[in-house]
C-alpha cells in the first residue's frame, strides 16, 4: 500500500489554515486573485461577480477579517 504525504500550513498554534483548512472553500489562488482585483480598482461587487462569490465574503477577505493568517510554519501530512 502506498501512502502520499502532503505539506499544509499551519499557524502558531499548529492548526491548518487557508486552503488546507477543512472549512475552507476557496483556494489560496482565488484569495490571492481577489486581493489583486481589489488593488486594481475593482469593486467588492465586481469582484464577486467575477469570481463567482458572495459580495460579503470579498468584503471580508479584502479587509482581513477572513482568511488573514499566515502560515508560521509548514507540516507534513501522512
Amino acid at each position: 500500500m502506498l501512502f502520499r504525504s502532503r505539506t499544509v500550513a499551519v499557524n502558531d498554534a499548529g492548526l491548518r489554515i487557508g486552503q488546507d483548512h477543512h472549512n475552507a472553500k476557496y483556494t489560496d489562488g482565488e484569495v490571492a486573485m481577489v486581493h489583486a482585483l481589489r488593488d486594481g480598482g475593482m469593486s467588492y461587487g465586481q469582484i464577486a461577480s467575477r469570481m463567482e462569490m458572495p459580495k460579503s465574503t470579498v468584503r471580508d477577505i479584502c479587509r482581513g477579517s477572513r482568511r488573514c493568517q499566515c502560515a508560521v510554519r509548514w507540516k507534513v501530512i501522512p
